[in-house]
């Protein structure tokens, strides 16, 4: 996923994941074989008294600077559009401010905190509302502009990334969206919980399923692991 002379920037929406992808990348980054420059992004959505210093402060440690993308997002989605559904538009929205961006910074690469709990949240969604098997790749190339989205977190489960955050104290900030913990992903997370709870070692089996579909989803070698 990362290469000799990449600068890549990381999505930091303030959330565990993100801050644990910064964490895992600033220290790797003191004994990688090869050499390469991390930045962080974040898309304001425009959500009014958001603070930021709690994230400066913490990229600070690790001599990661932060960008600040002021975006009018959260109006478009929720008053000039009204969306029913609103997470599909806001997540293209925010991906296409991350990578513009990133690519105005001269990043070659974007790194996003998507772990393997995502992955399989997504495959279901795929399956129940989409009725097809689709997910996430570990690394995608955006030939339009020329850049290339790494996931470096997809062998992790969730809550080994909760417990690090719990043990580190990371800063997490609070998601001010109107629709937090009512979505679809969250329904899909819910759904997952129950059937692990139900069936145990579902989570795995269907990380497991993934694996076996590296033909239609192509993770080449990015084998699944407990």
């Amino acid at each position: 996923m990362i290469s000799e002379g990449d600068r890549i920037a990381i999505g930091l929406s303030g959330g565990k994941d993100s801050l644990a992808l910064v964490y895992a990348l600033a220290h790797f980054r003191r004994v990688a074989p090869v050499r390469f420059e991390l930045c962080a992004i974040t898309v304001d959505a425009g959500w009014p008294d958001s603070d930021y210093g709690p994230l400066q402060r913490f990229l600070a440690q690790y001599d990661v600077p932060l960008t600040i993308e002021p975006t009018r997002i959260g109006e478009i989605v929720f008053k000039v559009r009204q969306e029913s559904n609103p997470c599909s538009l806001c997540a293209n929205l925010r991906r296409g401010a991350l990578n513009s961006r990133a690519a105005a910074l001269g990043c070659n690469k974007v790194a996003l905190a998507h772990h393997l709990d995502d992955a399989i949240e997504t495959m279901l969604m795929s399956l129940l509302l989409e009725g097809r098997f689709h997910c996430f790749r570990p690394v995608t190339h955006l030939t339009r502009r020329d850049i290339t989205v790494i996931r470096p977190l997809i062998y992790v489960w969730e809550r080994d990334i909760a417990a690090l955050a719990e043990e580190l104290d990371l800063p997490v900030v609070d998601n001010p969206c109107p629709v937090n913990h009512r979505t679809q992903r969250e329904e899909m997370k819910r759904l997952l919980a129950e059937l692990e709870a139900r069936f145990p070692g579902a989570r795995r089996r269907l990380a497991a399923a993934l694996k076996s579909r590296a033909g239609t989803l192509p993770w080449g070698q990015y084998l699944v692991r407990d």
